[in-house]
């Protein structure tokens, strides 16, 4: 079952459940849009694999399955490590 983690881990900008601007990695790194794309160029900093869009668990099934609530965030200045413009894909 996904953890549904509830920020990004280098701007810490709110990822809902709902959110379609969460991208993961296959252990469940978490990332927005935004980052993944122009900070990792897609890339999860972590481990090094690929960062996709976040299922959305519906609704009813967030009552016996609710989110993590434990925030994560990635040590250091994430936001320094940004990519050129021309690198991103």
């Amino acid at each position: 079952m996904l953890e549904l983690r509830p920020n990004c881990e280098c701007c810490d900008r709110d990822l809902p459940p709902e959110s379609a601007e969460a991208r993961i990695c296959t252990f469940e790194c978490t990332f927005c849009a935004h980052c993944a794309e122009s900070v990792f160029a897609g890339r999860c900093p972590n481990c090094g694999g690929g960062l996709v869009a976040r299922p959305i668990r519906p609704a009813d099934k967030l009552i016996r399955n609710p989110p993590s609530t434990i925030r994560v965030l990635r040590e250091g200045d994430c936001l320094a490590q940004r990519v050129p413009h021309s690198a991103v894909a």
